[in-house]
C-alpha cells in the first residue's frame, strides 16, 4: 500500500513530534527490545517521572513503536546510532519527522498538500482552520476508516499543526497562530534519505521522484540540485540528461553511510 492509498488514523494523539520522549526512549531502548520492555524499562527508570504507566505504555505503543520498530526496528537503531555520534540536532529531528511521516500518512500529505504551498505562496501563518479543512476534504474522499466526529476533527487538527510547530516547520505566533519558518533539509538528513531509498531498492529515476522528498518541498528537478550538493561533498557521482538521471553511489550499505555521516 502506498502512502496515497493509506487510511488516516488518530495515531497521532499519542505524542505529536514527542522529540525530547523520543530521544530519551532511543536512549533506553537496545537492539531487539520489543515495546512490552521498553515500557517496563521506561516506567522502572522513572524517565518520565510525570507521566503514568499507562501514558508511558501509550507512548511508546502509539507513538515509538510504529514509527522507530517498523523493520525489525531499523530505524531506531540507525537513529540511535547517529545520536550516539552527535548528529547535528536539527538534522536528527528532521530524519526523525521522516520516519514520522512515513508511519503517519496524514502528517505527510498535510505538510505536502498545505505547509508547502502556503509556504511557496509566501503565507506567513499557517492556522488550525487549514488543518481542520484538509481533514474534512481527507473525509469526504474517504481517508478514514470511519466518519470522525466534529471533536475528533478539532482535536486532530490541533495535533497536525501541533506536529509542525514540533519538528520545527512553524514557530510559535500570537495566541493559536503558528508562524510559518524558514525550512530547508539540511545536508546530512538529505544523505541519509537519498541512500535509505537507494538501499531500499529504488531505481535513481524513482529515488529521484519520491515523494519523501516532498516532505521538504522539493520537486525532482531541486532533488537532482541537491544530490549534485552530495556529488561536490564526495559522497556520490550525479549525471543527468533530461529527464535521465544517473547516480554512481560510493557507499556499499546503509551502514557505510551512517558511518560517513558519524564522521562528517
Amino acid at each position: 500500500m502506498t502512502r496515497l492509498e493509506s487510511r488516516y488514523s488518530s495515531q497521532l494523539s499519542a505524542g505529536l513530534g514527542a522529540v525530547p520522549e523520543t530521544l530519551e526512549l532511543l536512549r533506553l531502548w537496545t537492539p531487539g527490545t520489543p515495546a512490552s520492555q521498553l515500557v517496563d524499562t521506561a516506567v522502572e527508570s522513572g524517565t518520565f517521572s510525570r507521566a503514568t504507566a499507562r501514558r508511558t505504555r501509550n507512548l511508546v505503543a502509539e507513538m515509538f513503536a510504529p514509527r522507530y520498530l517498523c523493520d525489525g526496528g531499523t530505524p531506531a537503531e540507525r537513529l540511535k546510532f547517529l545520536m550516539g555520534h552527535r548528529l547535528p540536532h536539527e538534522a536528527l529531528v528532521q530524519t526523525l519527522l521522516l520516519h514520522t511521516c512515513r508511519a503517519q500518512p496524514m502528517l505527510a500529505d498535510f505538510i505536502i498538500e498545505v505547509y508547502w504551498p502556503k509556504y511557496s505562496g509566501g503565507a506567513t501563518s499557517l492556522l488550525k482552520a487549514d488543518a481542520e479543512g484538509f481533514i474534512r476534504r481527507a473525509l469526504d474522499g474517504g481517508k478514514m476508516a470511519a466518519k470522525w466526529s466534529p471533536s475528533t476533527i478539532d482535536r486532530q487538527a490541533g495535533h497536525l499543526v501541533g506536529c509542525c510547530l514540533d519538528f520545527g516547520l512553524v514557530s510559535k505566533g500570537k495566541g493559536s497562530v503558528r508562524t510559518i519558518q524558514r525550512f530547508a533539509i539540511r545536508r546530512e538528513t538529505a544523505l541519509y534519505l537519498a541512500h535509505d531509498l537507494h538501499f531500499a531498492g529504488a531505481s535513481d529515476m524513482a529515488l529521484v521522484q519520491h515523494l519523501d522528498w516532498r516532505l521538504f518541498g522539493y520537486e525532482p528537478q531541486e532533488v537532482v540540485r541537491q544530490l549534485r550538493t552530495l556529488g561536490d561533498d564526495g559522497h556520490l557521482i550525479v549525471q543527468s540528461s533530461g529527464e535521465l538521471v544517473q547516480i554512481s553511489w560510493k557507499y556499499k550499505s546503509m551502514e557505510d553511510c551512517l558511518n560517513a555521516l558519524a564522521q562528517r
